[in-house]
């Protein structure tokens, strides 16, 4: 029978480590980071519709350009043309996580309208059309489609399914103000950082992973303080919050991310932070 409605969460998307190792000659770096997904994020809901039709709500849907060159709009027009579908959808996207941030808001969303269309249409497509589908909408898409651990190499195509790692919750920062990838790459003055894949003994324990994580880094985050020095100061202040384990900037930011023990301890230390600088956005949730 088929699906009247169908909902996905576009769940966000945090660079624990993010190392740059090398530069294609069409311009493209290289990869190598251990991405994970929260448990909070955009909401993607599908009907029934004769015509491709998007309407966006939440808190950042102002941020959200309504125009053909929206990439959940490319996205369902391009499994349209894959599978030679000539039904519509009405798409609705509840937009929670802030835009440009680094945390894969666009390509989540994405790749949830892709899955949820396929649900919606009852597709079948060959796993090597999708994959190639995702990638062809962004380097991220593709992670994003899997919503799990994940080490990604090469331009983000190159994807590698990562052991189980520690619960940990995680709070999620930004100062409100947008990063563009290009530019934060374009800053970058450093040399290439070489792969740096977790090895299973420190995989072993929460603080064999939190020692593990500290000796890797993000390569993005000085070319981005250069641009957006609030982005330095809030990886201080989140430092600092109580039981912190990690802070760290998340892709090519501006979102910086915090590790804990749990939840319970993010949602204390986002209250705190709040408190100090109540115009930061953010966001405490686990780690999937």
């Amino acid at each position: 029978m088929k699906q009247e409605r169908v909902t996905a969460v576009a769940p966000a998307k945090v660079n624990l480590y993010l190392h740059v190792t090398g530069r294609r000659d069409d311009g493209y770096h290289l990869l190598d980071s251990l991405v994970v997904f929260t448990e909070f994020g955009d909401r993607v809901t599908v009907s029934p519709a004769p015509d491709l039709t998007l309407s966006v709500g939440g808190p950042f849907a102002a941020a959200i350009p309504n125009g053909g060159d929206n990439l959940v709009l490319r996205a369902a027009r391009a499994l349209q043309q894959a599978a030679g579908v000539t039904a519509g959808a009405a798409i609705h996207l509840e937009k929670f996580i802030p835009v440009a941030a680094g945390v894969g808001g666009g390509s989540a969303d994405a790749a949830a309208v892709l899955k949820t269309l396929m649900r919606l249409w009852e597709l079948t497509l060959e796993q090597g059309r999708l994959e190639a589908l995702a990638l062809a909408l962004g380097a991220d898409v593709p992670v994003c489609l899997e919503s799990r651990s994940a080490y990604m190499g090469g331009i983000g195509e190159d994807l590698t399914a990562a052991p189980d790692i520690p619960k940990l919750g995680i709070l999620l920062a930004n100062p409100g103000i947008g990063l563009s990838t290009p530019a934060v790459f374009k800053a970058r003055t450093s040399s290439f950082s070489d792969n740096a894949r977790l090895t299973p003994g420190e995989l072993a324990t929460r603080t064999d992973f939190i020692n593990a994580l500290s000796t890797r880094n993000n390569d993005l985050s000085e070319p981005a303080v250069s641009l957006v020095p609030e982005v330095g100061d809030l990886l201080v202040a989140l430092g600092r919050t109580d039981h912190c384990l990690l802070a760290r900037m998340s892709g090519s930011g501006a979102t910086c991310f915090a590790l804990y023990e749990d939840q319970a301890a993010a949602e204390k230390a986002a209250e705190s932070l709040g408190n100090a600088w109540p115009d930061l956005w953010l966001q405490a949730s686990n780690i999937r």
